[in-house]
């Protein structure tokens, strides 16, 4: 198996578990304060990762077009996250991680615009029948 292979099995358990973990720490509070304390948890951890495993010298190969796309990125993950948790105060955690993960097809779609990558007829399939998945949970 590769690396990355492994890595995005580790993460797709991980995000599953997100969910549900999510949930049962909403209990209570409202859904701001939730994701305020779970992101400092984020914060914290990801402070110690880096510590361990990057040498300082790497922070100085940074370009301001790091910074830029990188910011970019963060911006997009605190709106993600803030409606997703929204979303998860007040609806069903299944429903919700499900409708997320049409977040794959958005994810193809800009690759393939602003990245140049491919779109199989694999993946053009599997994105098909993501969406099909979506309607089909949205539908009441």
């Amino acid at each position: 198996m590769q690396t990355w292979v492994l890595y995005a099995l580790l993460s797709m358990f991980s995000a599953g578990a997100v969910s549900v973990i999510g949930k049962m720490g909403l209990t209570g509070i409202s859904s701001e304060v939730g994701l305020t304390v779970r992101t400092l948890f984020v914060s914290f951890f990801v402070l110690i990762f880096a510590g361990i495993f990057t040498q300082a010298k790497e922070y100085a190969t940074l370009a301001w077009e790091n910074y830029l796309w990188l910011g970019i990125s963060g911006l997009a993950t605190a709106f993600s996250w803030i409606f997703y948790y929204k979303a998860l105060k007040i609806g069903n955690v299944a429903n919700i991680a499900l409708i997320d993960k049409g977040s794959v097809v958005v994810a193809m779609i800009l690759a393939y615009l602003f990245l140049g990558e491919a779109i199989s007829w694999r993946m053009a399939g599997g994105c098909s029948l993501i969406v099909c998945g979506l309607l089909v949970i949205a539908w009441r």
